[in-house]
C-alpha cells in the first residue's frame, strides 16, 4: 500500500536524521561537519514533506521536538579523540545529498512557476481543523496535480479529527472511517453553476477510477474566473445547472467518486479567457481569505 510506504519511509527518514546527528557529535569537529549539514537538511526535508498526517499531525511536531532535544543532547556529548577516518567521497556525498535537499527545501516555499497569478475566495468549509493533503506553487510539491494538464495550483483537501487525524486508522477500505466523507462543501465566492454531476459512485479505497465525468462535481463561473471542485459524494449535489450561488451556500459533500483513492476536496481555480475551455484557461494560485496553503499545511476554518 502506498499509504504505508509513505508513512514507512517518513518515519525512517526522520530517525536516520536523529541518528546521524548523534554519530557526528562523537566525532571531532572537523570530520563531522558534513554529517551535521546532511542530518539538519534531512530534517527539515521530511518536517515539510513527510507524510506525518498518516499517523497525525501532531507526529510531526512530535519530531520536530525531539529533534531540537537530540540536538541539545549532541552538543553535550564527548567527543571521542580516536575515529576511523572515513574516505573523502563520503564527506563529499553528505554535501552533495544535504545540498539537494536544501535545493526541494526551497523549493517548498518557492515553487517552479515564478510569482503566481492568484485568486481570493473564502473557504469552502465552515468549521473545523482541514490538512492540504496536495498543493502548492509547482513542482515539486504539486507533482501529481503538475502533471495533470492545468492543474498546476489545484489543492487536495481533507478534514482532519481532534486529535490531527485524517481517519480513525492509518489506512480504511470503510469510507465512513475518513473525517472527510460526507463533510459539507461550500460555495466560496459568488457564482453561476455551469457544471453540475451528482449519480457517480464513491470509490471503495484503494480503488480509483479515472474518466472525465466520473466525479461527482460542481463547476462555478464567475466574471473573471472558473472554479471546480471534485470528488463529491454520490447524491449529495445540491445545486442544478444555470443555479446562482452566494458565498457560503451549500454545494454538496466531501466524497470518493471518480480519480480519487480516498475522500477529499479538489478544488482549482482558472481564469478565464474568452471562448477557451475552462480547464484549459490559465491557473490561478488560490488565496484563502487572504491566505495561501502548501502542501501538508493545516487550515483552520474555525478561525476564517
Amino acid at each position: 500500500m502506498v499509504v504505508f510506504i509513505l508513512l514507512g519511509l517518513t518515519l525512517v527518514l526522520a530517525l536516520g536524521s536523529m541518528f546521524l546527528l548523534w554519530i557526528a557529535a562523537a566525532r571531532p569537529l572537523q570530520y563531522s561537519r558534513s554529517l551535521v549539514f546532511l542530518s539538519l537538511s534531512l530534517a527539515l526535508f521530511v518536517y515539510l514533506y513527510g507524510a506525518w498526517v498518516f499517523l497525525s499531525v501532531y507526529a510531526k511536531y512530535t519530531f520536530g521536538a525531539l529533534f531540537v532535544l537530540v540536538v541539545i543532547a549532541a552538543m553535550q556529548r564527548k567527543r571521542k579523540d580516536n575515529v576511523r577516518l572515513r574516505p573523502a567521497w563520503t564527506h563529499w556525498a553528505n554535501r552533495i545529498i544535504a545540498i539537494v535537499l536544501c535545493v526541494l527545501i526551497v523549493l517548498y516555499f518557492t515553487g517552479t512557476t515564478g510569482l503566481p497569478r492568484q485568486v481570493k475566495m473564502g473557504l469552502p468549509f465552515k468549521h473545523g481543523h482541514y490538512f492540504v493533503l496536495q498543493g502548492g506553487k509547482g513542482l515539486p510539491t504539486n507533482l501529481f496535480h503538475y502533471s495533470l494538464r492545468g492543474a498546476v495550483y489545484a489543492m487536495d483537501i481533507v478534514k482532519l479529527d481532534q486529535y490531527g487525524r485524517r481517519a480513525n486508522t492509518v489506512f480504511s477500505s470503510n469510507l465512513h472511517d475518513y473525517v472527510s466523507f460526507g463533510d459539507t462543501i461550500y460555495a466560496p465566492c459568488d457564482g453561476h453553476v455551469i457544471g453540475a454531476f451528482n449519480t457517480n459512485p464513491d470509490n471503495i479505497p484503494p480503488n480509483m477510477k479515472r474518466g472525465p465525468t466520473n466525479t461527482n462535481q460542481v463547476l462555478l463561473e464567475t466574471s473573471t474566473c472558473y472554479i471546480f471542485m471534485g470528488h463529491m459524494r454520490k447524491g449529495s449535489v445540491m445545486v442544478r445547472v444555470n443555479d446562482w450561488v452566494k458565498k457560503g451556500d451549500p454545494l454538496g459533500c466531501i466524497g470518493n467518486s471518480g480519480f480519487s483513492a480516498e475522500p477529499h476536496l479538489h478544488i482549482q481555480v482558472h481564469m478565464k479567457d474568452g471562448n477557451t475551455p475552462w480547464y484549459k484557461c490559465p491557473p490561478l494560485y488560490i488565496l484563502f481569505d487572504e491566505k495561501g496553503y502548501l502542501l501538508n499545511e493545516v487550515i483552520n476554518a474555525d478561525k476564517q
